[in-house]
């Protein structure tokens, strides 16, 4: 596993220079668009509601001593809790609005890779991209927030909080790097074998997945180049083992 993880945090390598040599930057104007706006929303609703969850967890504490400080404890836990949601419904709204986008920049790298699309490769019209992006989304962001919650909950707990913080952020990593690597993957698989195909290969989606996510730290130009390397590394990584897997 960590092996995988390894291989999939190094297909970053070189994705600056692909792009610019294969000129894929104009295909990533309209999703790094989608990104910022995305971004921007959730950032100002998260803002907003982060007081009132914190205001209303703190109802849950009927003493007088201890109010102030319990409220203020309640408002970062309201604050973290927005942040951590904001950001799961962040990376799939962007990457399910952004397929029909990403899977053009996928066919050119597979291309490039092969020389062509050597096997049979299903055929499907921009309006189907995008529903099968959505599609993906949301079964992933049902699937997240059902562990998402609870390892957020058992982060709070003192010292072995650390392990499920971990936890929490490989099981996002996961499903992004799931994301990137689908758009290379719809044109080879149905839905379900997709779903199928990522499970097997985990560990080079979660370390997809963290580059991504390490990405994001980085204020605005993150917003910038996130979907263009992890999408290009994605790429690169999944047309590699599926070259691997057709050769076997």
């Amino acid at each position: 596993m960590i092996k995988n993880i390894l291989s999939g945090i190094s297909a970053y390598a070189g994705s600056f220079g692909l792009i610019s040599q294969l000129k894929l930057w104009k295909y990533f104007i309209i999703p790094i668009v989608i990104s910022v706006v995305t971004a921007t929303i959730i950032g100002f609703t998260a803002y907003g509601l982060s007081d009132n969850i914190g205001a209303f967890l703190a109802k849950i504490w009927i003493w007088d001593w201890g109010k102030e400080t319990f409220t203020t404890i309640t408002s970062v836990i309201g604050g973290l809790f927005v942040l951590v949601i904001g950001f799961l419904l962040y990376k799939h709204i962007v990457m399910a609005l952004s397929a029909p986008f990403m899977s053009p920049v996928s066919e050119k790298i597979e291309i490039h890779i092969n020389g062509n699309l050597k096997h049979n490769h299903r055929k499907t019209s921009f309006q189907e991209q995008l529903i099968r992006g959505i599609r993906i989304s949301l079964r992933n962001i049902g699937k997240e927030l059902l562990l998402t919650i609870p390892l957020l909950l058992l982060s709070f707990i003192p010292i072995i909080g650390i392990f499920f913080t971990a936890l929490l952020f490989l099981l996002q990593a996961y499903y992004v790097g799931f994301g990137n690597m689908d758009y290379t993957l719809e044109r080879h698989f149905n839905y379900k074998n997709s779903i199928n195909f990522v499970g097997k290969k985990r560990g080079f989606a979660i370390g997809n997945g963290i580059v991504f996510m390490m990405c994001m730290l980085i204020p605005v130009i993150g917003l910038i180049i996130v979907l263009p390397l992890s999408v290009t590394a994605a790429s690169v990584k999944t047309v590699a083992l599926l070259n691997t897997e057709n050769n076997k």
